[in-house]
């Protein structure tokens, strides 16, 4: 069964559509150049038994300034892309999921020159995913390699938008990692500093404080905002600062933080064991308080909770 297929609709511009029905022109503009925007979202069961998802104005917000990014606006507020998704879930029947709202130019577009103000369609879908790197990420963390691919110049890049064509370079670094051994990549970018993983921030431990690399070439996650915020909130000393590939090597833990990934250890990097090559006991912390906030046991963070 594919990835979804568990789903029995998807929302498309404003209607559910049933899943196997859920689709767009093979000359979709987006499809031949890379110009969608898309989110990465999830949705928990809580404490109490209700579904909310995380943080869902802040991805919408980004979702809407990615789009932005080609000259269009997405018609629907905030509210409005929250409510639909709240639909779909219910629709679908999920207690927990991934959502990944998507907003792509068709096929009435062709060419790279776009119009003034292009016609965008948004759709939403929602499937059940579980940790993107491994079940035993957690338990027992993962093995990472420097990728030979680094992250694209910000001068020649959109770095802070989710666009579907800044994706490729992930892609290559992910496969050239997987075909190696490794379960993920580590891209620097352009001078030579960490950037990011193919599809995660990240984060190391230094004496008990969290250092994480500049906004810049990476993209600024949400879960990354979380997870600072989490950390002050135990008392830990946060810094973002130009990070080199030897701080990795010598750092006391590493892990990566993302929607899909949420708080995954890194506990090898080309080979070496980060710290005594087990998930520290920081980056436990963070991984069960984020797991608390997500599910709606830290009432000071219950803002970051829309219900179902």
């Amino acid at each position: 069964m594919a990835d979804g297929a568990d789903s029995k609709v998807i929302w498309m511009d404003g209607e559910l559509v049933p899943f196997d029905a859920a689709k767009v022109h093979v000359l979709s503009h987006s499809l031949h150049y890379g110009s969608a925007a898309f989110e990465g979202i999830r949705a928990y069961e809580t404490k109490s038994g209700r579904t909310a998802i995380f943080r869902s104005e802040e991805h919408m917000e980004r979702f809407r300034r990615s789009t932005r990014i080609f000259g269009s606006e997405i018609t629907y507020s905030n509210a409005a892309l929250t409510e639909a998704t709240s639909a779909l879930i219910r629709a679908n029947g999920f207690k927990s999921c991934y959502i990944r709202p998507l907003s792509y130019i068709g096929h009435e577009t062709r060419g790279l020159k776009l119009p003034k103000t292009p016609h965008v369609h948004v759709a939403i879908a929602t499937w059940q995913w579980g940790k993107y790197l491994g079940d035993q990420g957690l338990q027992k963390g993962i093995k990472t390699c420097i990728a030979s691919f680094r992250r694209p110049e910000v001068s020649s890049s959109l770095p802070w938008a989710k666009l579907s064509g800044n994706y490729l370079n992930s892609i290559m670094a992910r496969r050239e990692a997987a075909l190696a051994g490794y379960d993920e990549a580590i891209l620097l970018d352009q001078q030579g500093y960490v950037a990011e993983g193919s599809g995660e921030n990240i984060f190391i431990v230094e004496n008990g404080a969290l250092l994480t690399p500049l906004p810049g070439a990476i993209l600024p996650g949400i879960t990354r905002d979380a997870v600072i915020t989490l950390a002050k909130s135990l008392g830990l000393n946060v810094s973002e600062q130009p990070l080199t590939r030897n701080r990795l090597y010598e750092a006391d833990e590493v892990f990566f933080t993302g929607t899909a990934a949420e708080v995954t250890p890194v506990t090898s990097i080309d080979g070496r064991p980060i710290g005594t090559g087990l998930p520290g006991p920081v980056t436990l912390r963070l991984a069960n308080s984020y797991e608390a906030a997500v599910r709606g046991e830290l009432t000071e963070f219950g803002h970051w909770l829309s219900y179902v």
